[in-house]
């Protein structure tokens, strides 16, 4: 991501994945969003809340990216707290679907979400925190 779309969130991203714009690649970023959520001992039900959450993260975005460009995915990692990134170039503003059902499925999972438009880039950002982390295991 961006050194302007990091700063936003508060400094340079953990663990940055950076694939081509095309929806055969979600796989993977679904895949890294697991295994990151695995080490910070989520549960199973949270990792696949997580998984889900970014599939419908990148069906916002897809669809907006510039010819060519890359799906850029963010990690920051905390205690109990994954907050994921998926971002596209785009030329234009965006106005995002907050009534889409993916909008809808991603607010639903996640603890938090929002998007962010700067830099040309238009992100998806959201955030969850481990139910375990609650309940002291």
């Amino acid at each position: 991501m961006s050194e302007t779309a990091s700063s936003q969130h508060g400094g340079r991203a953990d663990v940055e994945l950076r694939l081509p714009a095309d929806g055969a690649y979600v796989s993977v970023l679904r895949t890294t969003t697991a295994g990151l959520a695995a080490r910070l001992d989520f549960t199973i039900d949270d990792i696949e809340d997580l998984r889900i959450a970014v599939g419908e993260a990148s069906a916002m975005v897809l669809p907006e990216a510039d010819t060519g460009s890359d799906l850029i995915a963010t990690f920051h990692i905390s205690p109990g707290k994954l907050t994921v990134g998926v971002s596209v170039a785009t030329g234009d503003e965006i106005e995002p679907d907050f009534d889409s059902f993916a909008w809808q499925v991603l607010n639903t999972l996640a603890s938090s979400a929002e998007v962010v438009q700067a830099g040309g880039l238009f992100t998806v950002r959201l955030s969850m925190t481990s139910s375990a982390a609650g309940a002291g295991l």
